[in-house]
């Protein structure tokens, strides 16, 4: 985990890393890179049931992430704010690069984008032992494209009429 997502999962009651040790790499630019790292997308895109990724994986020594969840920037809330870097620092790329990777391998990957499915998600993990249902996957997985989809429309939008 990075920042506040991560004293979230906590108060919550479970445990989570943060990134920088697992990639052994602090936060880079003022944060605006994070999360950006081969070791993380290694564990988020593997195909767990592949021979040949398993093989691949055990090499690079780090842990499985199972669970990815993403609290976006807030760049919508600061669209109409007169401060053009101030706007531009909310365009969020981990976050969104995070959550498609884990919605991309949603066969073994949760991906969370909305704090609204932490108690589903809380659930789940009760109800099947740890782990998530693929039906629960397979629609976070749909929520993210659907709704991060939507966040690059805004940006775009917003560039757009910056043009004017």
């Amino acid at each position: 985990s990075s920042g506040s997502t991560g004293k979230k999962i906590r108060q919550l009651g479970f445990k989570c890393k943060d990134i920088s040790k697992l990639t052994k790499f602090k936060e880079m630019f003022d944060g605006r890179i994070k999360t950006l790292n081969p070791l993380i997308y290694s564990s988020l895109l593997y195909i767990r049931d592949n021979k040949d990724h398993q093989k691949q994986f055990l090499s690079l020594r780090i842990p499985e992430i199972d669970i990815v969840v993403v609290n976006l920037y807030p760049f919508e809330k600061l669209t109409k704010k007169k401060d053009h870097q101030q706007t531009i620092e909310m365009i969020d790329i981990g976050g969104p690069s995070l959550l498609r990777a884990a919605s991309k391998n949603y066969k073994f990957v949760t991906p969370i984008m909305d704090i609204a499915d932490y108690e589903n998600l809380i659930k789940n993990i009760k109800n099947f032992d740890g782990k998530t249902d693929i039906n629960f996957r397979k629609k976070m997985a749909a929520k993210v494209f659907k709704n991060t989809y939507k966040y690059d429309k805004i940006i775009s939008e917003w560039f757009n009429e910056r043009k004017k």
